[in-house]
């Protein structure tokens, strides 16, 4: 019995999604979670939970980890979101360690009273400058600017046509500002002047927001700028890009595909985030005019009712781009597409597949949720930090594990994480191939 009990525990670990506890049934609000718990915890006891993981020694090319049961491991990282390792730069930990004298910690204000600090200002000019546009806001998070940009300008009888795979703060933002939604295949230039079209035919009064990324983070893939801003044109809709992945840590100087495509202060609104490339947490919007600048600073949400970036941040985020904007940063971007690269080279001769363009996201392929969280299963014995990303995040079936690479990794860091990650795929095919369990079997892809 014990043995069929086994078999039936780790079969449910190996299946569900987190899409499956969305919608809680019952009228007890607090009750209702329990079920999720109780499949996230038989997740956990059988080992295939791999959520939640704490740093012990911040985010370096190699560190220490606990996971949420607080059982520690000690590898190579490539979890983390510091694209140009920044985060341990030492004159950007100089510039927090003198900006946390000066200020103190809290910025003690929303950016609509008292928030700002002089690093605050000079920031959001340098950020303006850096896209060649005429204003930019901050926000306290990269959430918080993707979620109030839209929100902010959005009204219900708007509209918003979207890539379908847009980052959740994004479809959050368009699903709080109208029910005038518009999803269109994933880079799709025809999809997307098919919707523009149905809604012009009918409205002529009212926007239209497209919204789209410079770099999707879970495919690694960029949409042709220059062809979007000229079919918003077109149509009279406004172009928002999200350029969080992208932003300092891609091209020549730094700006991005926004930048690689020509696009500097040709599209009408940019977001990003400083939580990849610029060491700290924070977002901003930059726009042409101060008259949106203003709107948003007292309409937007996120913006008008959070508080500011800490002094701390702000200054660190404005060091990082005058980093990213130099000799020094020319030379990160350089090591991080040498380590790119090399990591695809290596993934490519050990037989394992990865989504996408060169950038800092290297998707490798896994397939099948069960392949993919008993691989992840074994990453902490074997010394390997990566991400799982599965449903539905990603579509069901296409399970993958998101390397996220920094300048600061070597080559060794590359070879041992390639290495580790094959093994630990070979032997969760090995396990499910080995298996009696019909659902193990059906589970692969």
């Amino acid at each position: 019995m014990s043995k069929i009990y086994e078999s039936q525990t780790q079969s449910a670990a190996l299946t569900g999604s987190m899409r499956d506890f969305r919608v809680p049934a019952g009228n007890d609000l607090v009750a209702r979670v329990d079920s999720f718990y109780n499949w996230q915890n038989t997740r956990r006891q059988s080992g295939v939970w791999p959520f939640s993981r704490a740093t012990e020694t911040g985010a370096g090319a190699e560190c220490e980890a606990s996971d949420d049961s607080g059982n520690k491991m000690t590898g190579v990282n490539f979890a983390s979101q510091d694209y140009l390792s920044l985060s341990s730069n030492p004159h950007i930990k100089a510039v927090a360690r003198e900006t946390l004298e000066r200020y103190g910690v809290h910025s003690a204000g929303s950016p609509a009273l008292v928030g700002n600090t002089s690093h605050s200002v000079k920031l959001e000019r340098r950020i303006a400058e850096f896209l060649g546009m005429e204003e930019a806001i901050l926000y306290p998070t990269g959430w918080a600017a993707g979620f109030g940009v839209i929100r902010g300008l959005v009204r219900s009888a708007d509209h918003i046509v979207m890539d379908t795979l847009s980052h959740t703060c994004l479809q959050e933002g368009a699903n709080a500002a109208t029910r005038n939604i518009y999803q269109f295949r994933h880079l799709d230039m025809e999809h997307c002047e098919k919707w523009l079209k149905t809604i012009r035919a009918k409205d002529t009064e009212n926007g239209i927001m497209v919204v789209t990324e410079g770099l999707f983070s879970m495919d690694s893939d960029t949409p042709d700028l220059l062809a979007m801003q000229e079919l918003c044109h077109q149509y009279n809709a406004t172009l928002m890009v999200d350029v969080a992945h992208d932003l300092g840590a891609l091209g020549e100087t730094g700006r991005g595909h926004i930048g690689i495509q020509n696009m500097l202060g040709k599209i009408d609104i940019v977001m990003g985030s400083f939580s990849k490339t610029f060491a700290s947490n924070g977002g901003f919007v930059a726009c042409r005019t101060r008259a949106l600048k203003e709107y948003l600073r007292f309409y937007s949400p996120s913006c008008t009712f959070s508080n500011s970036l800490s002094p701390v941040a702000a200054a660190v985020v404005l060091e990082a781009f005058n980093i990213v904007d130099s000799a020094e940063g020319l030379n990160l971007r350089a090591d991080l597409m040498r380590n790119v690269m090399s990591l695809r080279m290596h993934l490519t001769k050990s037989g394992m597949d990865y989504y996408g363009d060169p950038s800092a996201i290297v998707a490798v392929k896994m397939g099948s949720e069960a392949l993919a969280r008993l691989a992840s299963k074994r990453r902490p014995d074997l010394g390997l930090l990566a991400n799982l990303v599965e449903y539905p995040a990603v579509a069901k079936g296409a399970a993958r594990f998101r390397m996220q690479v920094m300048a600061g990794h070597t080559e060794q860091n590359i070879r041992d994480a390639v290495a580790r990650l094959d093994r630990a795929r070979k032997e969760a095919m090995a396990e499910i191939e080995s298996s009696n369990a019909p659902a193990l079997m059906n589970a692969v892809v």
